[in-house]
Order: C-alpha cells, then structure tokens, then sequence
C-alpha cells in the first residue's frame, strides 16, 4: 500500500521551521586538535537516489581520510532518534530533530552498496589547516550536546549543512567561503523536487496535493543546493580563491539503473480522467437512469465529497496546527473544502435540503473557477489533481439542482 509513503514523503516535506543558518560549535571547544598529517584528505560523497521514500532525493556526507593517523570517517546530517520523547508527535508536527552521525567509511560503503545505492566522491581542494579545521568542527559537533538540530528540507538539511560546515571552516582559517558557479535555470523548489518522483506517480500525486506556494519560489544560488545531487553539481564549478574547488570525481562502485528515476506510466492521471468521464455522464444522463445505478451515484458523491473534506481537513491542519512551512497557503484548499465532510452526508440523500443545494452550488462555482485561474495563471497542477477539481465542480453542480 503506497498511501503510508505519501504521507512519510509528505510529513519529510514538511520537516521544515523558520530555521536560522547553520552555526558550529567554534574550533576547540569541545574537541582538542587531532594529529592530522598534511596530506589528510576531504571529500564530498553523494549517494544516488533509492526506491524507498525517504531515499527519493540521494544524500551527501563528508569523508575525512588521514591513512598516517588510522582515520577514515564520514559525517552525515542526515539521521534522526525514534526513541526521541513523544517522536510520533514530533514526527507529524515537524518538530523532530535530526542529529549528526559519524561511520567509519567501509561501513557506510557497504551499507549503500547493500541498499543498491552507488556513491560518487568529489575529492576537494583544502589547505591542511582548513581540513583539520573542518575535521575538529565535524567532531565538536558530533559531540551528544551538539549534534541535534531542527531539519529543514529546503534550508537546514543533510546537504545545505555540509557546504556551511565547509565554509565555517575555510572562514575559520582566514580564507574565502565556496563560490558557487552561477545558474540560468529558473526551475522552482517545487520543480526541483517532482525530479526525483516521476518513477513512483502516487508518491508524485500526494506531495503536489500536500506543498503549498513556499515551494513554487525560484531558490537562490545557494538555496538550490538543498538537494544532495544539486550541491554535488555546483561543487563541480565552485571555486575558493579563485581556484577550483573539486579536484577529483570517481564512482565508488556502479549498480545499473541507478540514478535518476525515468518517468512511470502516470496512472494516476488515467484514473482521475476517467472519474471525470464518468462524473459528466451522471450529470448528464443520471435522471435516466435506473433506481439502483442512481443510488449507486449518490453513494459515490458521497464517498467522492468525504475524500475531499478529509483530505482538505489535512492540508488545513499541516497549515495552522504545525511548524511545517512547505505547506503553508496551500491552493488545494480551494476546492478541497473541509466542510466537504459535512456535505458528504445528506449526499446520500434523493432530495437535497435548499440549504445544501446553495452550498453545493457554492462549491462548484470555485471549484471550476480555481482551475479556470490554474489554466490561466498558470499556477503549479498536477495532471492527476486537476481532473478531481473538475469532477469536484461537476458533481456539485449537478447535486445543486437538487433530486438524484
């Protein structure tokens, strides 16, 4: 059942808080200076993309490698607790705190290479004050009081925190922060994101339905490395001082059909094309009908109107009642009213009281006028969700002029 991974997906979206930007313990603070010999090495490791939903997006971790001094670690943002206090209510309010984790290298290389996720390394290009800088930033932060903090999927994640960490350190040892190279795209978050879930059309289905407009911004420079695979791309034309930042890149290890996810059969689309054919033929015909095929209808307008409040009962409590940012001012609510689960009932009914005939007809109207200004706008649709809106509109319209 692929409902639990929409909202796992939707609930990992929405993770997100007015964050401030990252900050580091300062150096020495907890964590005396390590031997590290100059030719200690730092690298940038970008595991690709998985099949379960967490690992949609890929992730990054920094290697620090020291073969003189027995060191080989990798340092990653991107793990969280489950035996947190009350970490269900955490989970659902986008209030868990995710925490810095630490791995020898051989254990995270087999650990990705058991899930059939390869790993590409960037090798970087840092003085060895700066590496031991960033190795000693790295482990006072690792430290149990200094390790958690407030994950933000589009600000304050396991990527956004590995290039500040870097530039704390470079900053640390008096030199100039990345420079990323410039980009003509002007794709938004939300674009950014749909990439990765074009292989899994359901998952794709239930985050447009849950993200509302924070996503459809363009991200600045900077902003568009919140995705692991992104700030692996910008490193490869990053400089410090002028000069390049990555100065080597090798897959580790190939696993075929890895990578980006090619586009599945959109289904979902299908499916909600094919309610609206058949919404239109009950406007159309349903008075023509037998009993039995008309009470039939008016159970799945019933059913059709329920989904529809439920679903916008949700959107409006991931707006008001949680932390989450990402789905904030959400235009599905325009026609995804939670009252629809009050109207469901006395749907069910031949003869609809006056009272609800007005609401149903009140329902239509915005219903067919939020995809008109989708149309025209164009704001951000789904292909899947705009065929629902039009059969929210149609049966409401139709239910407006009273009997079924």
């Amino acid at each position: 059942m692929r409902l639990l991974p929409v909202l796992l997906l939707t609930a990992a979206l929405a993770f997100t808080v007015r964050a401030q930007p990252a900050d580091f313990p300062g150096l020495g603070a907890e964590v005396g200076a390590v031997g590290l010999s100059d030719s200690a090495r730092v690298s940038l490791l970008t595991m690709l993309p998985g099949d379960e939903v967490y690992s949609l997006w890929g992730h990054n971790a920094i290697r620090i490698a020291d073969p003189a001094s027995g060191i080989d670690r990798a340092y990653n943002y991107g793990t969280f607790d489950a035996s947190q206090p009350h970490f269900v209510l955490r989970f659902l309010s986008g209030r868990l705190n995710y925490l810095l984790d630490t791995a020898p290298f051989d254990y995270e290389l087999r650990r990705y290479a058991a899930q059939g996720r390869p790993i590409v390394e960037q090798t970087l290009d840092l003085r060895p004050e700066t590496v031991r800088a960033l190795y000693d930033l790295l482990e006072t932060n690792a430290l149990p009081q200094n390790r958690d903090y407030r994950y933000d999927f589009l600000r304050d994640n396991c990527s956004t925190r590995l290039l500040d960490v870097l530039d704390a350190a470079l900053a640390e040892t008096g030199r100039p922060v990345v420079a990323l190279p410039p980009t003509d795209t002007a794709s938004t978050f939300r674009d950014d994101v749909r990439r990765y879930m074009v292989g899994d059309p359901l998952v794709d289905v239930g985050t447009a339905l849950g993200l509302g407009l924070p996503m459809d911004r363009v991200p600045t420079r900077r902003e568009a490395v919140f995705l692991p695979l992104a700030l692996a791309e910008a490193l490869d034309g990053a400089t410090v001082a002028g000069r390049p930042l990555v100065t080597e890149r090798d897959t580790l290890f190939w696993i075929e059909g890895a990578g980006l996810p090619e586009p599945a059969f959109p289904w979902p689309a299908v499916v909600t094309w094919g309610l609206l054919v058949v919404g239109l033929a009950g406007a159309v015909f349903g008075s023509r009908l037998p009993t039995g095929l008309r009470r039939l209808g008016r159970l799945a307008d019933a059913l059709l109107f329920a989904a529809a409040g439920f679903a916008g009962t949700v959107l409006l409590l991931l707006w008001t009642a949680t932390d989450h940012y990402v789905t904030e001012a959400n235009v599905e609510l325009l026609w995804l009213w939670p009252t629809h689960l009050a109207f469901a009932i006395p749907l069910l009914r031949v003869d609809l009281p006056p009272v609800w005939r007005r609401y149903a007809l009140a329902a239509a109207v915005v219903a067919a006028l939020s995809v008109v200004v989708w149309i025209a706008a164009p704001e951000p649709v789904h292909p899947a969700t705009l065929p629902l809106a039009l059969l929210v509109a149609v049966r409401a319209g139709d239910r407006s002029r009273g009997k079924a």
